[in-house]
């Protein structure tokens, strides 16, 4: 309750001063940005042709596709990125400025480079996607490729987040723990990931929601089977923008049920400003 009064804002008598009119509008122009574009979807979405639109089974496919990549995407991100941001967060090892910079790198890599340098790896050309391609699984034409084009530029979320988390533990606990006679394995599950929940479960949903989203690195890596996003470029480019408006509807209805459920899971934790 103390830290919910501390962030109450205590305005001077007499009103608001300049200062805090000025951060006002600054704020709602930069929230009119954002909502407008989305607004205007709603007015100009031909309301008529979006049962139809969305009743397309091609469409219906390239929903369920990014879902379920989306999905493993983040299973196999908290499998690997997890241990990964706990390393990072509690050695420092040689490597440990190059291990952080590739970590980075996704951030900023344009998307469509991020898919050419996983296809020249996981391609049927590449040393790993000819192995596979041999025995009878292109993986730039399934939905392993979807998956590892999403992990790619998806992952960092969660690393980066979950480091912050980590390093954010009393490392006191930890130590207790540990003359107590608790191995390093117990400590992490038992201590450090418990205490550091709140951070690693939000950098999971935005990077479900990150891969849920994601369309160049895809398109280039496995442009098949289609995603929502891979998808609605096709009938754009294909059948011109009211083909590909029901479809953003689509997009921003998934994103809308998304994003309120994380806000829900994180409900008890701190997750886009929400406290406790």
């Amino acid at each position: 309750m103390a830290e919910r009064a501390s962030t109450l804002v205590i305005e001077p008598k007499g009103g608001p001063d300049r200062g805090t009119v000025v951060l006002w509008l600054l704020g709602a122009a930069a929230f009119a940005y954002l909502a407008l574009p989305l607004a205007n979807l709603l007015i100009v979405e031909p309301w008529g042709a979006v049962p139809a639109a969305l009743a397309d089974p091609l469409a219906v496919d390239a929903l369920v596709t990014s879902l379920v990549s989306a999905s493993i995407t983040t299973v196999c991100v908290a499998a690997l990125g997890i241990p990964l941001a706990y390393v990072l967060a509690h050695w420092r090892f040689p490597l440990h400025a190059i291990v952080t910079l590739l970590v980075y790198v996704p951030l900023v890599f344009p998307a469509v480079v991020s898919g050419i340098v996983q296809l020249l790896v996981y391609g049927p050309y590449g040393p790993i996607g000819a192995f596979w391609a041999m025995h009878g699984l292109e993986l730039d034409s399934s939905l392993a490729g979807t998956v590892l084009a999403q992990t790619f530029v998806a992952a960092p979320f969660a690393i980066v987040a979950s480091r912050a988390a980590f390093e954010a533990v009393d490392p006191a606990t930890e130590r207790v723990a540990m003359t107590l006679g608790a191995t390093r394995w117990r400590v992490f599950w038992s201590v450090s990931l418990p205490q550091a929940g709140g951070g690693v479960v939000a950098g999971l949903i935005l990077t479900w929601l990150r891969a849920m989203g994601e369309f160049g690195a895809t398109a280039v890596m496995a442009y098949h089977p289609y995603t929502l996003p891979v998808y609605t470029y096709v009938q754009l480019t294909g059948l011109g923008l009211p083909a590909a408006l029901p479809l953003a509807l689509l997009a921003l209805a998934a994103s809308v049920l998304a994003i309120t459920a994380a806000l829900a899971v994180t409900a008890r934790g701190r997750l886009f400003g929400t406290r406790t």
